[in-house]
Order: structure tokens, then C-alpha cells, then sequence
């Protein structure tokens, strides 16, 4: 019997998904206004068009440096308390921003140090706020959840700078700091009101260092994750300088001001929207890879056009377009990226895909910005449109996996351990080892088989893995891989896929005999012994 999809707008049934969404819109708004504040209020501050251009790095680069430790927290501690600490902590940064912006006391570096903190912030609400969706409404809604959630940040952008230049241009950089202060009030009273069911585990939470190594190494040994990485970083590395050169360009004309610089952020958000509502018939005609490849040229071509046009309203209608390809690009590129995550370790990778992102956004900020000061801003706009359309060779090496009907949720079907007796779970390191006997003629398609096991187990926590030839008997063979402990090891078993399960089954159809293959789990009896260096 097949079920009617949900409604795109099914999730604002859900009370709290509702008021969350309008207060975060309103909070995406006041980022945006924020942005245009910085940026101009800096451009007055100083005339280096490297400071401008340090005003988003400075905002972007605490993602750099906190994402994965933000992800992984968000995995392991209560979201909601995380969500919470990170909105009021950007508030209480906000309300000094503003108030020694109209006190007339910040210098170029102080309104470096505020984003900064600011940054920091987001950085630690990011990854928390995107592994919260499943959380808020069912299974089922969580797509047009996730559509939604992009849409309030798209509207954000449309309206935001635009709010943002009329602000600026008639009461100041201040006013415009304090609206962006009141944002973050909705969003702390429903994160506040909002009581989040307790989750039950029969595990101990994870540490965080080791949460964060589990995520590296999941990140590591998914090769379709690290493409979609290699295929933002190229994106975002060139793509970066015309956000970051928009004001220098803007103000080598002294007839334009701040109004001009929102219309035109307003253009890039106003694109952002088309985009957004254009993109279902985007992703019917073309693959993510197309898709991304045409969002890098459309860029790069309304870069160069800013560089070497000073016509405004020309400016105006390319910069609708760009909106339109930067919006598509990094909507493919997330899509994929959330494709090949299991839930369990949605928020760190997410988080690394952060890392990638907000990380080469800063340092491209801070390239080109340097660029400008040797060469001037629109041929630092130039180099960086060429830079951003050299990002499709990336495409012809970095394929974007879309794989169809692969399910990621666990599949529990690995039996409990038998251990005989108890002991302490944090014992370890645990060597598991796993006995197959294979005919002589499947053993080339055996060890191929074992290929996509082999990363399996070591995105599921296993720090080691080969398999073993008995010199003595052609037909046997053992699998081990070898987990930190023996908690680690239990939390294998509730992170294997069903997607895991068919590759096991495919191994498992190779092995000859009634029984199926035999499975060991040893313990390091070293109990008290002190480790050496380098080890485990």
C-alpha cells in the first residue's frame, strides 16, 4: 500500500518546530543586519581594504577551529542546553557590541574581537541546530523540515541586508547591532519553554576527544563524504571573494553608501529565494554534480562582472543569478553530504563539512583581502573568479555519490557478546576477530568483498583492520579489527547500518558450512599496566 508523501509545509503542524522556525528567521535576519553593520561600520573605521575583508573572517573563523568540537558535543550532551548556552552567550555579545558602538569607544580590532566572539557562538549553534530537525518532527517530515530550515535562512538573506543598509544609512552601524541583539531573545524563550523528551541509553556518554576521533575516522573512511569536502572547499576558496571585496568595490565610488551595499546583498538573497523555489526543477534535470558545476560558472561569471563593469544596475541584475548559483551549489553540496550520514554521527561530520565550509570562507576572506591591498579590489575580484571556476576540475576527480534506497538507520542485527563473566567496560584495547572458510575459486571475490566491510568497520569505531591467510589451511580466513575498548566496542553494535548488513551479508554468502562464520572478542589482559607510548 503506498502512503502519501507529507506536505512541504507538514512540519508547521509540529507546535515547537513552528515557533522555532519564525524565531529563527527573525534571528537569520538580524545576522544579516549585523553583517552590514560590521562591514560598514569597519570601512569607516579604516580605510585597509584588508580589514573589511577580516570582518567575515573573524565572524567565520571560530567555525574553523570549533565546529568539530561543537559537532561532537552536540552528539553527546542535550541539545537543547547546548542551543541554549550558545544563543545567550551571542546575545550578551551583541548587547556589548552595540553598546560601545553607540558609546563611540571600538577601534578596528575591538569590532574584530566582538565578531570573533560572536562567531564562536554560532559555531558552537550550528551543528546543534542541525542535528535538532529529527528531534522535532517525525521520520517522515524530516526532508521538508530540512527545506524549510533552508528557506528561513534564504528569506533571511533576501531581506536582511537590505534591512540592514536602510538601518545603517539612517541611524548607524549601533542601531543596526541592537536590532541584531533583540533576535536572539525569541529564539532563547522557545529553546527555554520547550521541554525535549529525556533520551535513555543502557551506554555511558561518549567522551569528548573520543567522540571527536570517532568522527574524524568515520569522515576519513567515507569516500563520498570526503568528495563532497574537496567539492566545497574548491567552491567556497574562490567563491568567497566577491562576499568579502562587495564593500571595497562598493565604496571606490563615493557616491554609494550603505543603501547600496544592502541592495545589493538584497540581490545576492533575492537570488538566494529564486533558487531555492527553482531548485526541485533543478535537481529533476540535473545530477548534483551539474548542478554544482553550473552554481561554480554562474559565480564566477557575475564575479567578473563586478570586477570589470562599475555599472550599478548591471551589478544589481548579475548579482540575482549569483545568488541563485551560490544557494544551489551549497544546497546540492549538503544534500550529499547528509546522504552518506547515519544519524549517530550526523552532527560531527556535518560539523567537519563546517569546518570545510566556514574554514575556507575565512581564509579565502583574508586571501583576497590581502590580494586587494597589493592590486586593488577588482582585480583581487578577478583572481578570485578565476580561482572559482577552476573549482570545476574538482568535479572531473570528486564525483558526489547520490545513492538510491540506502538506508543508513540501525540495523541492530549484531547478536550481544557472550563474555562469560563481567568486567569493567572501559577494559581495552578489544581485538574481535571474525573466521571465514572460502573455497579456493571465490577467494579473489572474497577479498574484494571485504573491501567495503574493511571501511564499514573503521567509520563504526575501529581504530585497525586486516584479515589474515591461514598458512595451513587454504580455505580458512580471519577478519580482525581492533576498538579502543570494550564500551567502544558495544557502541559498534548500535551504530551498524542496514546498509552495513548488506555488505556483511554479501562477505557472509562466501563462507562454506552449516554454522555461520565464528566470532571472538579478546581483551587486552594488561589490566593496571601501564601503556606505552604510542599505543592504544
Amino acid at each position: 500500500m503506498e502512503t502519501t508523501p507529507p506536505s512541504a509545509y507538514a512540519p508547521f503542524r509540529r507546535p515547537v518546530f513552528r515557533w522555532l522556525w519564525l524565531a529563527n528567521l527573525a534571528s537569520n535576519v538580524g545576522v544579516w543586519v549585523q553583517t552590514v553593520g560590521a562591514a560598514w561600520l569597519m570601512s569607516e573605521l579604516s580605510a585597509e581594504p584588508l580589514y573589511v575583508a577580516l570582518i567575515q573572517s573573524a565572524g567565520l573563523l571560530p567555525f574553523f577551529l570549533l565546529a568539530l568540537p561543537s559537532g561532537a558535543l552536540a552528539d553527546i550532551l542535550d541539545r537543547r542546553h547546548m542551543l541554549l548556552a550558545a544563543q545567550v552567550w551571542m546575545f550578551l555579545v551583541a548587547v556589548v557590541l552595540a553598546t560601545v558602538t553607540l558609546l563611540g569607544i571600538i577601534g578596528p580590532w575591538g569590532l574584530l574581537g566582538l565578531t570573533f566572539l560572536i562567531g564562536i557562538g554560532t559555531a558552537l549553534n550550528a551543528p546543534a541546530f542541525q542535528a535538532l530537525t529529527p528531534d522535532l518532527v517525525p521520520k517522515e517530515e524530516v526532508p521538508s523540515a530540512i527545506a524549510l530550515n533552508s528557506m528561513s535562512m534564504n528569506m533571511a538573506r533576501a531581506v536582511g541586508p537590505a534591512i540592514g543598509g536602510v538601518l545603517v544609512a539612517a541611524a548607524g552601524p549601533g542601531a543596526a547591532f541592537v536590532l541584531n541583539a533583540v533576535t536572539y531573545t525569541g529564539v532563547i524563550a522557545v529553546l527555554a519553554l520547550w521541554r525535549k523528551p529525556a533520551e535513555e541509553t543502557a551506554l555511558p556518554a561518549e567522551r569528548l576527544f573520543g567522540a571527536m576521533r570517532v568522527g574524524v575516522r568515520y569522515v576519513r573512511h567515507s569516500p563520498p563524504f570526503r568528495a563532497v569536502l574537496v567539492r566545497a572547499s574548491a567552491f567556497v576558496l574562490g567563491g568567497s571573494g566577491l562576499w568579502a571585496l562587495l564593500p571595497v568595490v562598493v565604496r571606490s565610488d563615493p557616491s554609494r553608501g550603505p543603501v547600496e551595499y544592502g541592495i545589493l546583498l538584497g540581490c545576492l538573497g533575492a537570488g538566494a529565494v529564486g533558487g531555492a523555489l527553482l531548485l526541485p526543477v533543478f535537481t529533476r534535470r540535473l545530477s548534483a554534480d551539474r548542478l554544482v558545476d553550473a552554481g561554480t560558472v554562474v559565480f564566477a561569471a557575475a564575479s567578473v562582472v563586478i570586477a570589470l563593469v562599475p555599472e550599478f544596475w548591471l551589478w544589481c541584475v548579475v548579482l540575482v543569478p549569483a545568488g541563485t548559483a551560490w544557494l544551489t551549489a551549497l544546497t546540492r553540496l549538503n544534500a550529499a553530504a547528509q546522504a552518506v550520514l547515519p544519524r549517530w554521527v550526523r552532527a560531527r561530520a556535518l560539523s567537519v563539512f563546517l569546518v570545510v565550509f566556514f574554514g575556507g570562507i575565512a581564509a579565502g576572506s583574508a586571501l583576497w583581502g590581502g590580494v586587494a591591498n597589493a592590486i586593488g579590489g577588482e582585480l583581487s575580484l578577478l583572481a578570485s573568479a578565476v580561482a572559482t571556476a577552476l573549482g570545476v576540475l574538482a568535479g572531473l576527480r570528486f564525483r558526489l555519490h547520490q545513492p538510491a534506497g540506502v538506508d543508513l538507520s540501525p540495523s541492530r542485527h549484531w547478536p550481544e557478546p557472550h563474555t562469560g563473566h563481567d568486567f569493567d567496560g572501559g577494559r581495552g584495547p578489544v581485538l574481535v576477530t571474525i573466521e571465514y572458510r572460502v573455497r579456493p575459486d571465490d577467494v579473489p571475490a572474497f577479498l574484494n568483498a571485504l573491501q567495503p566491510l574493511r571501511l564499514a568497520r573503521l567509520r563504526g569505531g575501529a581504530v585497525r583492520w586486516d584479515v589474515f591467510e591461514d598458512a595451513a589451511d587454504a580455505d580458512r580466513f580471519v577478519e580482525t579489527f581492533l576498538v579502543e575498548s570494550w564500551v567502544e566496542h558495544l557502541r559498534q553494535h548500535e551504530r551498524v547500518t542496514e546498509a552495513d548488513k548488506k555488505v556483511q551479508e554479501y562477505v557472509n554468502s562466501f563462507h562454506q558450512g552449516d554454522a555461520p562464520p565464528v566470532v571472538a572478542h579478546l581483551v587486552s589482559a594488561r589490566r593496571g599496566v601501564p601503556r606505552a607510548a604510542g599505543e592504544l
